[in-house]
C-alpha cells in the first residue's frame, strides 16, 4: 500500500492540483514529512451564490473568504447529486448513487444505506492510522434493515463504516427523530420515555402541524405538517424521548463544539473530520447571535451562522499550531433552495440577493444550479493558493485516494486521471 502522503497532492482529484501546488515547507525540513490532518466540512442546501468570495454582495463570509483567499478555490466544481443523500453517499463510498439501490432522500428511520463491507472514505484514512469521526448531519440512515430503534445501541452504525467517533444528526434537521445520536445512543434519552418513529402514519399524541396549526412557530408552505417540535413542526411522526431533543437554535453551537473537541483530543496524531453542519437547510432557526444580523432573511442570518461555524474551526486549528499540516475542504452537497417548505419569507426578503447566481434549477434540478457547488481545499504545507477553473467532481476525491492507497476502485465509482 501507498503511503498517505503520496495521495495528499490529489486530495481534491488528482487531474485538478496537478502543477498546482508549491513546495511543501515540511519536506523541505524532513524527508519523512508528518502526514497531515484532514477535515472535510459539508454545508447544507448553499449555493455559490452565498458566499462573498464567489461573488454574492447582499451578504458577508469573512471567514469562508479567507479559507479561499489562503487556498485553492475552485469554480467548476460539482456534487454527484442535487440532493444530500445521495451526494453525500457518493462521496463517502466512490459510488454513483443513481446506479444503487435505496440512495434516495432518506426517512429518518432508514437502515444505514451504506453497505458495511463497502471500504469507504474513513475506512481508508483509519487504516493509514488516522483517528476518525463523523460529527453533525449524516442522513444515510443508522441500524439494521427494517428500520432504526433509537432505544437501545444503535448497530451498524458509522463506526462501522470507518468512523471512531460519531455525533450525528440522524437525517435532516426538518425530519424526526430530532435527537443527537453518539456512539450509538441517543444523547440524553430517558429509557422510560422510549421513541417511536413513523413516516407513514401519526404514533402517540403529540401534535402536529396539521391538526394544531395555532402552536407552530414556524408555517409550512408545503409538506412539513407532522410533528411538531420546537413549535417546529416536521416530516414524519415522533413521540417520546423529551429529554433528548434538541433546541434548533443551539444546533450549530452543539455540533461546532463537538468537531472543536475532537480535534483539539487529537492534536498530536493524524485526524481525518468529517462535519456535516445544519446550515443552511430548512427549517432556518439561527441562534439569537445571528437573528436579524445578515439584514435579509433567515436563510442570510444562518449564513452567516455557517460563516461563523468555519471561522471556529480555523481558530481552533491556529490555536493549535496545526493549520499549517491541516488539508481543510469546505464545500457543500447540493444547490440551493429558496422556499424548502416553511414560511420563512425568503424569497420575499432576497433583495437582490441570488443564490444560484446566473445559473438556473437548484436542489432536487437537473440544472446546472442543482449540482454546481463551492469547493475549496486549503493546505498552507502543500497548496498554493488560487483558483482553479478545471471540471471538477467531489467523487473524485474518494477515487482519487482509493487509487493512491491501492484500494480497487469499486464497480460504478467515477475513473479520475489518478485511476486511468
Amino acid at each position: 500500500m501507498k503511503h498517505l502522503s503520496n495521495f495528499l497532492p490529489f486530495l481534491p482529484g488528482a487531474a485538478l492540483l496537478m502543477g498546482c501546488g508549491s513546495p511543501s515547507k515540511q519536506e523541505a525540513k524532513n524527508s519523512q514529512p508528518q502526514r497531515p490532518n484532514v477535515i472535510y466540512l459539508i454545508a447544507d442546501d448553499l449555493g455559490i451564490g452565498n458566499l462573498s468570495c464567489y461573488g454574492a454582495t447582499k451578504v458577508s463570509t469573512p471567514n469562508i473568504d479567507r479559507l479561499a483567499g489562503q487556498g485553492m478555490q475552485f469554480t467548476n466544481a460539482y456534487a454527484t447529486s442535487s440532493t444530500s443523500t445521495p451526494s453525500r453517499f457518493g462521496l463517502l463510498t466512490g459510488m454513483y448513487p443513481w446506479r444503487q439501490a435505496n440512495t434516495g432522500i432518506a426517512p429518518g428511520n432508514s437502515e444505514l444505506i451504506i453497505d458495511t463491507a463497502r471500504v469507504t472514505m474513513a475506512d481508508m484514512f483509519k487504516s493509514e492510522g488516522y483517528a476518525t469521526a463523523a460529527v453533525g448531519k449524516w442522513h444515510l440512515g443508522l441500524g439494521p434493515k427494517g428500520g432504526t430503534d433509537f432505544n437501545h445501541e444503535i448497530r451498524p452504525n458509522t463506526q462501522d463504516i470507518g468512523f471512531d467517533y460519531e455525533f450525528i444528526i440522524p437525517a435532516a434537521v426538518d425530519r424526526v427523530p430530532c435527537v443527537f445520536v453518539e456512539n450509538a445512543h441517543v444523547v440524553g434519552l430517558d429509557p422510560n420515555d422510549p421513541i417511536t418513529v413513523d413516516y407513514h402514519h401519526k404514533v402517540g399524541d403529540w401534535p402536529t402541524g396539521l391538526e394544531n396549526p395555532e402552536l407552530v412557530k414556524l408555517k409550512p408552505s408545503q409538506g412539513h405538517n407532522n410533528t411538531i417540535i420546537n413549535g417546529i413542526p416536521r416530516i414524519g411522526w415522533m413521540t417520546g424521548g423529551k429529554s433528548a431533543l434538541w433546541v434548533d437554535e443551539d444546533i450549530a453551537d452543539v455540533i461546532t463544539g463537538k468537531a472543536k473537541n475532537f480535534i483539539t483530543a487529537h492534536k498530536d496524531e493524524p485526524f481525518f473530520l468529517y462535519m456535516g453542519t445544519q446550515d443552511v437547510h430548512v427549517p432556518r432557526a439561527p441562534h439569537p447571535r445571528f437573528a436579524g444580523k445578515s439584514g435579509l432573511d433567515t436563510r442570510g442570518d444562518v449564513i452567516l451562522q455557517l460563516d461563523w461555524t468555519v471561522g471556529e474551526i480555523m481558530h481552533t486549528l491556529d490555536s493549535l499550531s496545526i493549520a499549517d499540516n491541516t488539508i481543510f475542504v469546505f464545500c457543500n452537497d447540493n444547490g440551493p433552495v429558496i422556499d424548502d417548505g416553511y414560511q420563512d419569507q425568503t424569497r420575499e426578503l432576497l433583495n437582490g440577493h441570488t443564490p444560484m447566481k446566473h445559473y438556473r434549477g437548484g436542489k432536487y434540478s437537473a440544472y446546472e444550479a442543482g449540482t454546481r457547488i463551492p469547493f475549496i481545499v486549503r493546505w498552507p504545507d502543500g497548496i498554493k493558493p488560487g483558483k482553479q477553473q478545471a471540471l471538477f467532481s467531489m467523487i473524485d476525491v474518494y477515487a482519487s485516494l482509493a487509487a493512491l492507497l491501492n484500494y480497487p476502485i469499486p464497480a460504478g465509482a467515477a475513473p479520475t486521471a489518478a485511476t486511468s
